[in-house]
């Protein structure tokens, strides 16, 4: 067993502490935010992620997982300290490390034994060498200590079995003391064969980017795919399947639509572009690749208005407010641009989302929010898919026929079929499908 303190109790902070608990480690989650640690010790999961509340409690009851707001407790007889605190983008698409910067200061402070310190946060190369001068700087007697590197791999939504099942671990580490104990936390996977793959620090810290960038390169990929597809009468559906049944692309991340969001793609594309500036290189293809998701909520409102006309005065419901499904992560979410592109065209809109209302009306309070897809539809005369939700994928077109003003149907994320959408009466585009009776 293994002593686990995770500072940080954001996403990857939490799913990385519970989990780690569950393989049968003592793990101390520690917050600076009063009000979520007195929530997790009533059981309150401070965000949306299937199955996490039940995998809270059960570690909780049997006393792995622990949480606090003071940094000294949970380090006090750690074998390692993970920092798991945001890294957000700045306003020039930097990584900001404030936050990793003050929590090794305290670190520093505190520390009066031997400790792996391991960023988990996603941060630039080189930022473990500058934590550990930090650390050094703030420690009042010198206590020997290693730092490593051990970023996460984790998707929103299915971030548990991304955890207990994931494709690879990446340790990033210069002694073979600090190897080990990193080692020992994932010793649980070994019955699953699962590759560890062990690296230098700065290799590690630049693994997460490289392929954070590389999906959101494949993304922006299949949706210039999709605009050539659309203008000379390809189904973009069949391109991607036929592409991906290829081996060495790969069927993932081959869905044309909205593009990319939530809180890591944009950020880190973003901060892999000024990591190379830096360094004295520049990234020509992720650079593309931005622009090309940047164009995306636009592509929706053009193809809105060829449908409806000016939307001035129109209505328009929205189905799907969160980046993706299964979560209620709204940070860099497409809907944000497309609300705020359809208020400044003059409509009104009207939105449903089964888990990410509340937190998308803290950007937004100039929309309607519905109890229900069919209520957020309620005489609309334009319905855009924003979301692939389940519960998005089976509607009842009947309904939806007699409760909306208007007819039709854009669907940005390719769920239904035309002849299916035409043959109930509805008005339908999408992305990257010619309709093909027009070629």
């Amino acid at each position: 067993m293994i002593r686990v303190c995770m500072v940080g109790t954001g996403y990857v902070g939490l799913v990385s502490g519970a989990c780690m608990a569950d393989f049968g480690h003592h793990v101390t989650c520690v917050d600076i935010n009063q009000k979520r640690i007195d929530g997790l010790l009533e059981g309150i999961i401070p965000f949306y992620e299937p199955g996490l509340d039940r995998l809270v409690l059960k570690n909780v009851e049997e006393k792995r997982l622990f949480f606090t707001t003071k940094l000294a407790e949970g380090i006090k007889d750690a074998d390692v300290v993970m920092i798991a605190v945001q890294t957000p983008m700045s306003e020039s698409g930097e990584a900001d490390l404030q936050y990793v910067m003050n929590v090794g200061k305290e670190i520093g402070e505190l520390m009066t034994d031997y400790k792996v310190i391991v960023t988990k946060s996603t941060v630039p190369v080189g930022t473990a060498r500058n934590l550990k001068k930090v650390i050094e700087a703030a420690q009042k007697t010198p206590v020997p200590f290693d730092l490593a590197s051990n970023p996460e791999f984790l998707r929103e939504g299915s971030s548990i079995e991304d955890f207990m099942r994931p494709d690879r671990v990446v340790i990033g580490a210069e002694t073979e003391r600090s190897e080990e104990i990193l080692r020992e936390i994932y010793r649980p996977l070994f019955l699953l064969d699962t590759p560890i793959v062990k690296t230098g620090i700065e290799t590690a810290e630049l693994i997460k980017y490289a392929s954070n960038s590389f999906l959101a390169v494949k993304i922006s990929f299949i949706n210039e795919m999709a605009r050539l597809a659309e203008n000379v009468g390809a189904d973009i559906s069949d391109v991607a399947r036929s592409m991906g049944l290829d081996k060495r692309i790969g069927s993932k991340f081959l869905h044309a639509g909205l593009g990319f969001g939530g809180s890591c793609l944009p950020k880190d594309t973003n901060a892999i572009v000024h990591i190379a500036e830096e360094a004295g290189t520049e990234m020509t293809i992720v650079k593309a690749a931005i622009g090309v998701n940047a164009t995306l909520p636009m592509t929706a409102i053009t193809k809105a208005e060829d449908m409806v006309g000016d939307l001035k005065g129109k209505t328009v419901a929205l189905l799907g407010l969160a980046f993706k499904p299964n979560t209620d992560d709204i940070r860099s979410a497409p809907a944000l641009d497309i609300v705020r592109l359809l208020n400044e065209k003059g409509a009104t809109v009207r939105g449903h989302d089964p888990a990410a209302m509340e937190n998308f009306k803290l950007f937004h309070d100039d929309l309607t929010y519905c109890k229900s897809p069919y209520e957020a539809c309620e005489k609309a005369d334009l319905c855009i898919l924003v979301t692939e939700w389940n519960q998005y994928r089976m509607l009842d077109f009947g309904w939806l026929l007699e409760t909306m003003s208007g007819n039709a149907f854009l669907d940005c994320r390719n769920v239904y079929d035309r002849s299916h959408l035409e043959k109930s009466g509805f008005k339908y585009d999408c992305f990257g499908r010619a309709d093909q009776k027009t070629v």
